[in-house]
């Protein structure tokens, strides 16, 4: 007898969620509800979720059965959320309590936060800065609704163009449809790349610390997602990142509008070689400084996190220090690795722990190298995961030793005695552009674009592969590279501001093909921002640039510094 009958349509919907739970509620009903209803007192705020493989804003109304997975504030998708939802806040009060005023996101800061300043007027005052964080938290206190409002493309256009920013409504064209969402909050309409918060209520962990010209808008990290790590300051990294503002206004560039003009007029050959120059500038100052600190220091240590071009860094260093009458030669620590069975044996499970590195071996044929004696370098076979011989090499007392590698400025790399005697260089891609004043391009995307690229050029990883290690690679970044950029001597910022455009037809095929579920949303996310880059072949890039590392087509993959022994054939 069949089981099967005539039923009436159901008036309600029903989202099923990890733990086996299932609630139910009215057509129509938003995620918000059904996420309060299952996570009523969380400890960790929810941010959006995951329906049915998609990533959803809470505010997304449910009309029918559906899979739900929350999205916290720990959680990589979550914490981007929370951070544009508080820069959509700071955005709105800006403009209430100082109309006319542009408010500039420039770059991130290392304990959490973004440096920030307001362009059209002086900097605000500590009178009105703290008048400023005292508005926004009114706002979170009274929970505000943020309205996501659905307009046409050519009314979203017409309504920015009309409010002095052309640059924006140009932008909006590359968008692909015919309509977008516009969010508002009281007066405030704003259109920021991205899904916010449903309410202002959501957004309670912040503060705004004076800092230089400009403020840090201070959040917390995932890794401790309800606290505020207390202001540093960070002198160093500032200075590079006033750099890089005075290269992009050499350049005339302000955000992805003006890259993208450059490459429809043909200006961003210019662009290409300029910033080229300045990245060569940088490097010759670079070791000009080492320069006068030998014969001293002896030992070059050049760390950074994955995809940030220390390698091709520092081979091009390399260069410059022969051309100041120095015999470098490079060491990578990646040769040092602990064979892959040994590092079973230990329990260890990836190459971001420094205890992968055979930290007695380095130790050893370091002290051997400076002291004139011969050493036979070590070289590890990732294919295999067992070390080989590599080259011989032996110093004369004049010649330096350049040692590139994540751990290289981790302070348990070397014993004591060897450490007080070297010269700090910390390489990283410290993007600073943004889609406009408010909306960044992340420094971390970059990076993983760029590996995404050139895992595919020269490792044969598909994009899903790359993306699946990057969590790891993130976290190995925080716990063994981050904490230790302070000790540098100098640092180099190998972002170009041309690089996007030159990466997007190189790394859309690739992540159009990443067919997991949850790597997906991840390949969308970085699909969705690359919509507003111009594409660009950059076959005038340098065969010594940066991004050659990763493209492809460099003349510097295989050059080594050949010890000035060898090279005179003494």
């Amino acid at each position: 007898m069949t089981r099967v009958h005539e039923a009436r349509p159901r008036d309600c919907v029903q989202a099923h969620f990890p733990d086996g739970r299932t609630f139910e509620g009215p057509i129509g009903t938003s995620l918000e509800e059904f996420v309060r209803a299952a996570y009523p007192d969380p400890t960790i705020p929810p941010m959006a979720a995951i329906v049915d493989g998609k990533l959803r804003e809470l505010g997304t109304p449910i009309r029918r059965d559906v899979e739900v997975r929350p999205i916290f504030l720990t959680d990589s998708d979550g914490i981007r959320i929370y951070t544009r939802s508080l820069s959509f806040l700071l955005a709105a009060c800006v403009e209430e309590l100082f109309p006319g005023v542009e408010l500039v996101i420039e770059h991130s800061v290392p304990y959490g936060g973004y440096y920030c300043r307001v362009a059209g007027r002086p900097p605000l005052s500590p009178e009105e800065l703290s008048r400023l964080e005292s508005h926004m938290r009114r706002l979170v206190e009274q929970d505000r609704p943020i309205l996501r409002q659905r307009v046409s493309l050519q009314e979203a256009r017409d309504w920015f163009a009309a409010r002095g920013k052309p640059h924006k409504a140009e932008l909006l064209s590359l968008r692909g449809t015919d309509h977008l969402h516009l969010y508002q909050l009281g007066g405030f309409r704003d259109y920021f790349f991205g899904y916010l918060v449903p309410s202002t209520g959501y957004l309670p962990y912040f503060a705004l610390t004076p800092y230089h010209d400009g403020f840090i808008l201070r959040f917390p990290r995932r890794e401790r997602p309800t606290e505020l790590s207390p202001p540093e300051d960070y002198s160093t990294l500032w200075q590079v990142f006033v750099e890089y503002r005075r290269w992009l206004e050499l350049l005339g560039i302000y955000d992805a509008w003006t890259v993208n003009e450059a490459v429809r007029t043909g200006r961003i050959r210019e662009v290409i070689l300029v910033s080229e120059a300045l990245h060569e500038q940088r490097i010759v100052g670079i070791a000009r400084a080492i320069a006068e600190a030998t014969p001293k220091r002896r030992l070059v240590l050049i760390a950074g996190p994955s995809s940030s071009g220390k390698t091709t860094f520092t081979k091009r260093l390399a260069v410059q220090l022969i051309a100041q009458g120095l015999r470098p030669y490079p060491v990578s620590l990646d040769d040092y690795f602990l064979p892959r069975e040994e590092m079973r044996a230990r329990g260890l499970k990836d190459f971001d722990d420094i205890s992968a590195l055979d930290l007695d071996l380095l130790a050893r044929h370091l002290e051997e190298l400076l002291s004139g004696r011969p050493v036979t370098l070590p070289h590890y076979n990732f294919r295999t995961g067992t070390r080989e011989r590599g080259p011989k090499l032996k110093l004369a007392r004049d010649e330096l030793l350049l040692v590139e590698g994540l751990h290289a400025l981790n302070p348990s790399l070397l014993p004591g005695g060897m450490a007080k005697d070297t010269f700090g260089i910390y390489v990283s891609a410290l993007t600073q552009l943004n889609l406009d004043s408010s909306v960044r391009l992340h420094t971390t995307d970059t990076r993983l674009l760029r590996r995404i690229v050139r895992d595919a050029a020269f490792r044969g990883y598909p994009a899903e592969e790359t993306l699946r290690l990057w969590p790891n690679v993130r976290r190995g970044e925080k716990r063994f590279v981050f904490p230790y950029q302070g000790r540098a001597d100098m640092m180099f910022n190998s972002a170009l501001v041309y690089e996007w455009s030159v990466l997007k037809p190189r790394v859309e095929p690739l992540l159009l093909q990443v067919r997991d579920p949850r790597l997906k949303i991840e390949a969308e996310r970085l699909l969705a921002t690359l919509r507003w880059i111009a594409p660009y072949k950059g076959d005038e890039i340098p065969a010594t640039s940066i991004l050659r590392e990763f493209i492809g087509g460099g003349i510097l993959r295989g050059y080594y510094p050949t010890p000035l022994e060898r090279a005179v054939g003494r």
